[in-house]
């Protein structure tokens, strides 16, 4: 299995030139993942590869600039380059910031690739999988949604073969171009929820499964957009991670491992506890288990991702998602799950999460439970949904935050992931990030639902 990507040359490059492409895309991303980019023609390849792709920082998003700032420079990283599937004359470059010839600090991408030089000095190389949920919903005119399939009905429609049939042409498009482009598409299915899916690809090093990440959310997006237009509906992929109260939400889980060469470090067959983990694998798992409130403020990074983060249920009877800094066994209702021997799955990442962002601070926590030998106890094996809230306090477990302030809170308080974000300017980037997210609940909690119309309006 393939788990690294092959470098493409400049030569490579050239020749794709020669064989149609007339574009490229210099493409970043913000603090909230959203893609930045200029559409580069193919005869300055060699200006843009030198020089970058300037920019408005400001104008692209939450990246630490203000309006007085000099201009960022999106330059290529080679190792990110894809042709774009569907449209054979564009390729596209991940690419990292530049301010004035320096590395800028508040570019995502440069914050992972930082904590991953960090991670190669101490001997490991981060590998992780990604599986990235999203819902096909349609868009009406008044701004409500629905699932894009009215068919879609059945009360725990997960793995539905009329669903994955009723989709064949969409899925099977996006399978085709995740193979052409190398990932290893090996499985998709019908999720949880009605209207919700996810196709999986093979895990490699961390920072090409956060660049394919970006580019999977963006063809996702495109192909359902021109997949509507095509039938004359206003149809859209969104990864939100719970854009319906009812329904199981949008997951981005990390399937996680480290690595010295071939070795999987992570893999120990005699390991005493049955879970096929090495010693390391388990001190990493301690550190999840420390930082957990903390960082989910960067894997779950919206006000909307702790109303999937939950106690409680959905119509098909359960949400999927922890609630409980736990670890144990291939659970589901654990926070870490051990799928298998040598790999750990984190599912309190979202659809929302920034990849970059999200990478850096998960290994981070791993590293510092490594570094300090962190036990995490006894794996749990139970279904922590059947259990009762003050039966698992009353064992000492902690739950998750119950909403994006809390998270920042948890945030602004913990030194590891803190370091993990960097330093900006003048500021350190999880202040930068907390400012932007307590904005983000300030916007929110001003606004008044209808739920609190229907709850309160008449009772006082």
């Amino acid at each position: 299995m393939a788990v690294a990507a092959e470098t493409p040359t400049l030569d490579d490059i050239r020749k794709d030139v020669a064989d149609g492409v007339e574009f490229f895309f210099a493409q970043f991303v913000d603090m909230h993942a959203r893609p930045s980019a200029k559409l580069v023609p193919a005869g300055n390849l060699d200006d843009l590869l030198s020089e970058g792709a300037g920019f408005a920082g400001f104008a692209a998003g939450d990246i630490g600039q203000v309006p007085a700032d000099p201009d960022i420079a999106a330059i290529p990283d080679l190792r990110s380059y894809t042709r774009v599937p569907w449209e054979p004359s564009v390729a596209r470059f991940a690419c990292d910031i530049h301010v004035e010839g320096e590395e800028w600090p508040y570019d995502p991408r440069t914050i992972l690739r930082r904590q991953l030089e960090r991670s190669r000095e101490k001997g490991f190389e981060f590998r992780m999988g990604l599986e990235l949920e999203y819902f096909l919903v349609e868009l009406h005119e008044d701004g409500s949604i629905t699932v894009a399939d009215e068919l879609d009905t059945l009360e725990k429609p997960c793995y539905d073969l009329n669903g994955l049939s009723r989709h064949y042409e969409f899925l099977t498009t996006v399978s085709r171009y995740v193979n052409a482009l190398g990932w290893g598409n090996y499985a998709n299915d019908h999720e949880d929820a009605n209207g919700q899916f996810e196709q999986n690809f093979t895990y490699a090093d961390a920072l090409t499964s956060c660049d394919r990440a970006i580019f999977f959310r963006y063809m996702v997006h495109q192909l359902a957009e021109k997949w509507g237009r095509q039938v004359g509906r206003r149809l859209l992929a969104t990864f939100m991670p719970k854009p319906f109260s009812h329904l199981t939400g949008n997951g981005c889980h990390f399937h996680m491992s480290l690595w010295d060469g071939d070795t999987n470090l992570f893999l120990d067959e005699d390991d005493p506890r049955g879970l096929g983990l090495s010693d390391t694998a388990y001190r990493f798992i301690g550190g999840l288990l420390k930082h957990a409130r903390a960082y989910s403020a960067v894997t779950a990074p919206t006000v909307n991702s702790y109303k999937r983060l939950k106690l409680g249920s959905t119509s098909s009877g359960a949400t999927w998602s922890p609630v409980w800094v736990s670890y144990g066994y291939n659970n589901r209702t654990q926070m870490l799950r051990i799928p298998g021997p040598g790999r750990v799955e984190d599912r309190t990442i979202d659809g929302s999460c920034n990849p970059y962002l999200a990478a850096a601070v998960v290994l981070a926590a791993g590293l510092d439970g490594i570094e300090n030998e962190l036990d995490p106890g006894e794996p749990n094996s139970e279904n922590l949904y059947a259990i009762p809230y003050e039966e698992l306090r009353g064992r000492g477990l902690q739950t998750l935050p119950a909403n994006l302030l809390e998270a920042t809170h948890e945030l602004k308080e913990n030194d590891v992931v803190r370091a993990a974000l960097g330093r900006g300017r003048d500021e350190d980037y999880a202040d930068y990030f907390i400012k932007v997210k307590r904005e983000e609940w300030d916007r929110y909690h001003e606004q008044v639902s209808a739920w609190e119309v229907s709850e309160y309006l008449t009772r006082f």
